[in-house]
């Protein structure tokens, strides 16, 4: 909580007219730009308060919580120099009731095509894990980028070229490879990287690499993964599609996103989702996605083989309210278990 009042402070005694653009307040490096060339300093956030019911065998659990609670402060000090700064205050996410530092980086912006970024934030893989969290479309990410992308944050170096009104967009990056939160002794990096292309006014195609050596004082045991990625927006039609392939060490210690407990994998293992949702009106947005993750490919009859669909809707009171409801319908191939789930949320960001 101290954290929390001496950022506050800190935002109250620098407080000057922000310029950002409503899309600026994500958790990723390549947006932290701010075309005043002046001064500025923002304080933003969000609240996710949740609810989850567990259809379980016998008694089924359900809990009201705090999915995130997160405050941060970007802002410019130098020509093309800028900041962002973010803080985790869900007991639920880091695993214990004490606020702890998510992201932290300072990025100089020699160009569009080379804006350069050092300290913690999210690895530069996969779509679905670039998505800020509070624009998920489900409550939930998808379970192949929770556990495949891990750790999801990170210390390291980054390159980001492009944007929004480029064709072409690229991130690579030089990164420890255990996580936040653990210490890094090894002599080699992990080294990753994103690009996405868009070939017409309504489609978007990329794809991810990550090579590396995940476990801590181990120098010897590396790991690799590859994805590709769709985008198709057709007017209030929305469709996005993932598949993700991983192999060789990996570390659980480095946990998966957003407090996700990480499985046991395999040698192999995969996964692919796909999300569609259409914008009936500027309030009401339906929702479907079916996805699959297989923790170990080459293991048949793996009890471990999950199936899931969602069903829901988002429901936009304003810009800055959202509230979501999910249905998670879980499908085991080999030994089925009852563990539906029914998620609802209430999104406030500031």
């Amino acid at each position: 909580m101290k954290s929390i009042y001496k950022l506050l402070i800190v935002a109250l005694l620098l407080n000057v007219n922000a310029v950002y653009s409503q899309g600026c307040d994500i958790d990723d490096p390549t947006s932290s730009t701010d075309t005043t060339g002046t001064q500025s300093i923002k304080l933003f956030g969000y609240l996710q308060p949740q609810f989850d019911y567990n259809f379980t065998d016998g008694d089924q659990d359900n809990t009201i919580r705090f999915k995130r609670a997160r405050l941060g402060v970007r802002g410019k000090v130098f020509n093309d120099f800028s900041y962002y700064f973010m803080l985790e205050a869900s007991p639920f996410i880091g695993g214990t009731a004490d606020t702890y530092l998510m992201d932290a980086f300072i990025t100089y912006e020699a160009d569009n095509w080379a804006r350069i970024s050092v300290g913690t934030f999210k690895q530069p893989f996969s779509l679905d894990v670039a998505t800020p969290c509070h624009m998920l479309k489900t409550i939930e990410r998808s379970v192949v980028a929770d556990q495949l992308v891990a750790p999801q944050r990170d210390f390291g170096l980054a390159v980001f070229g492009g944007n929004k009104f480029n064709k072409l967009n690229y991130s690579v990056a030089i990164m420890n490879g255990t996580g936040l939160n653990q210490g890094d002794n090894k002599k080699k990096k992990d080294v990753m990287g994103r690009a996405t292309y868009k070939i017409t006014n309504y489609l978007t195609l990329g794809g991810s690499f990550r090579f590396g050596y995940p476990i801590p004082n181990n120098n010897d045991d590396d790991r690799s993964s590859y994805g590709g990625e769709l985008l198709l927006e057709l007017d209030k039609l929305r469709v996005q599609a993932e598949y993700i392939y991983d192999e060789g060490a990996y570390f659980a210690g480095a946990a998966g996103g957003c407090g996700t407990t990480p499985i046991a994998l395999g040698e192999k293992r995969a996964g692919a989702y796909m999300l569609a949702t259409y914008a009936v009106n500027e309030k009401f947005e339906p929702v479907f996605k079916y996805e699959y993750f297989d923790p170990d490919t080459d293991l048949s009859d793996n009890i471990g083989y999950l199936e899931r669909m969602t069903i829901g809707f988002n429901y936009f009171v304003n810009n800055k309210v959202r509230f979501q409801l999910n249905y998670l319908a879980n499908i085991e191939t080999v030994v089925n278990v009852d563990n539906d789930q029914l998620l609802a949320q209430v999104q406030v960001k500031f």
